[in-house]
């Protein structure tokens, strides 16, 4: 597409994104560049624990098309013939990681993305309804939204569903399919917001159009079913 037809789509896509009744928001990469800070708490955890893994970025951007921390690790351990952890030995491997990741977010480690306070902002002028869809869980949406946004984030979603909330983690619909239900909307009704082809393909077997705002790791994803890819948010604010 060239330059000037972009241009054109792009300024269609505001009216269409200002006229949804609601957003629906993943966080990690979409509303922040959280994937970095998740690989550092991971392997802090590793060594906190006394194992002797490591992910670099390579091996941690395979390992994100797995849905969820528990099941990376899992899915890490399960490498050799004999996987070596239990289900409970994931569980608390997973707990130190998550008070990892929420020290290092509570000292600066990652701002939210460009645009996306506009967009926010944006809706709550419009008065759109926000949500959030993510497979990431409640304790790092909080770590994240309570320093980005303030303590009192919560308020500004009025739904927030998290991959434990639901039978299954993306790319399965279930968490789109919850929020709708608590929002008591339609599909067509909102816009998805992602960064990944999971995020995407979640979105849209639940319906709902999507716009990519493209990430470090879920760059060269294939995005051909999202209603508009841009590099960031502030492609498109107000």
């Amino acid at each position: 597409m060239n330059q000037a037809l972009a241009m054109i789509r792009t300024a269609g896509m505001r009216d269409i994104i200002a006229g949804a009744r609601a957003l629906i928001f993943d966080v990690d990469g979409t509303l922040a560049e959280t994937e970095e800070v998740h690989r550092r708490a991971f392997n802090e955890a590793f060594a906190e624990a006394g194992l002797d893994w490591f992910w670099d970025q390579v091996t941690y951007g395979r390992l994100l098309r797995v849905a969820g921390g528990k099941e990376r690790i899992r899915a890490f351990d399960e490498r050799n013939a004999v996987p070596t952890l239990t289900f409970a030995d994931i569980a608390d491997l997973h707990a130190i990681k998550t008070a990892r990741y929420a020290a290092l977010i509570a000292a600066g480690g990652c701002p939210l993305r460009p645009g996306v306070r506009a967009w926010l902002a944006g809706a709550r002028r419009r008065g759109q309804r926000l949500a959030i869809a993510t497979t990431t869980s409640h304790g790092n949406i909080d770590a994240l939204l309570s320093v980005a946004l303030g303590q009192d984030w919560a308020g500004q979603f009025e739904a927030i569903v998290a991959g434990d909330d639901v039978p299954r983690k993306k790319p399965a619909p279930d968490v789109y399919l919850e929020v709708l239900a608590r929002l008591g909307l339609g599909p067509a009704d909102c816009i998805a917001v992602e960064d990944s082809g999971n995020g995407l393909a979640a979105a849209a077997r639940a319906g709902i159009p999507v716009v990519i705002t493209r990430s470090t790791y879920f760059s060269d994803d294939d995005f051909a079913e999202a209603l508009l890819v841009v590099d960031d948010l502030s492609e498109i604010d107000d």
